[in-house]
């Protein structure tokens, strides 16, 4: 009797063992935050966390992470697929001397950052609202990505460098006063990017939307950016870039704005062709179309071009049939 009654007082103990350390490791599939939280609680919605960085841990591969309401919540690395959905509520993002967001996740990870305001501080400024280094794919939506005003190779909006071959969306997105650059698609070693960007806004920026293979890199970029404008930057509004020996950076704008800019699309080097249709390239002061080294800039023959000096579409010229 003693021995059953010492093996039923160990089970038990092992029991309730079990039962104390099991949700410290659980992970939910859907975690919250909240601006009066606190990231030693489960981060469930009635004991929600204080910041992104708290709730991630406690989130599983593939979840999602909600906001209860507004609040600041901190710059975050991500390395597994994830949701950050926090549409309709203001939920920001402002650091100095960092990254709002860092996407370094797995080959086949999708990412989705939806309602966020990313803002870089002004006395110590911020490197890049979002730096993509890893993942098969990364949606930004409905964003707000502002005053990241580090020196070059940051201060982008989004600074998109794949190493492997990867996908970006971007969408219903204002991205302003950044000083490398709005989206900047920039793939290392054999990187390679396939981006849509569409009915976003980039102002006020170095450049609007670049896709650039001089690193150079041997990856591809095909880029389309279409319902979207191009207003204000400081130098080109759309620009594809190369050099000799790189992979192509292809750019396709379609029924988009480029105006008010140094330059209203620009295409530089021998691998950097672009493809403008239904669009507009208005009013940019040094020229409104430029090609250099090799670059070509062809039309669907269905583009308002109104600039001091206007430049040229190489031909061919495309007919639509």
């Amino acid at each position: 009797m003693k021995l059953r009654a010492s093996l039923l007082s160990i089970f038990g103990f092992v029991l309730a063992l079990s039962a104390f350390t099991a949700p410290a490791q659980a992970q939910a599939t859907r975690t919250w935050v909240s601006g009066v939280g606190d990231d030693a609680n489960p981060c469930s919605r009635t004991a929600p966390c204080k910041t992104f960085a708290g709730a991630i841990s406690k989130t599983a591969a593939g979840g999602e992470i909600n906001c209860i309401d507004p609040g600041g919540f901190g710059a975050v690395t991500i390395v597994k697929a994830m949701t950050i959905d926090c549409a309709n509520i203001e939920a920001g993002v402002v650091v100095a001397g960092t990254n709002g967001v860092i996407v370094n996740a797995g080959a086949s990870d999708v990412v989705v950052l939806r309602g966020i305001d990313f803002m870089g501080t002004v006395s110590v400024p911020g490197l890049n609202g979002i730096r993509f280094i890893a993942g098969g794919a990364l949606h930004v939506e409905k964003c707000l990505i502002r005053e990241f005003t580090s020196g070059a190779p940051n201060g982008a909006g989004i600074l998109f460098q794949p190493s492997g071959a990867s996908k970006l969306f971007v969408s219903d997105t204002v991205i302003t006063n950044n000083t490398s650059g709005g989206v900047v698609i920039r793939p290392t070693g054999t990187g390679s990017a396939n981006a849509t960007i569409f009915r976003t806004i980039s102002s006020g920026n170095a450049s609007g939307f670049v896709a650039d293979t001089s690193a150079p890199t041997t990856g591809v970029i095909s880029m389309m950016v279409r319902e979207s404008s191009a207003n204000g930057n400081t130098g080109a509004g759309i620009a594809s870039i190369s050099v000799a020996g790189s992979g192509n950076a292809f750019a396709l704008i379609d029924r988009s704005t480029s105006s008010l800019n140094g330059t209203g699309i620009s295409a530089t080097g021998p691998n950097s062709p672009m493809l403008s249709g239904s669009s507009t390239i208005w009013q940019n002061s040094t020229i409104g179309l430029a090609t250099s080294g090799g670059g070509q800039i062809l039309s669907f023959n269905n583009n308002q071009v109104a600039n001091p000096v206007n430049g040229s579409f190489n031909p061919p010229i495309i007919n639509v049939q």
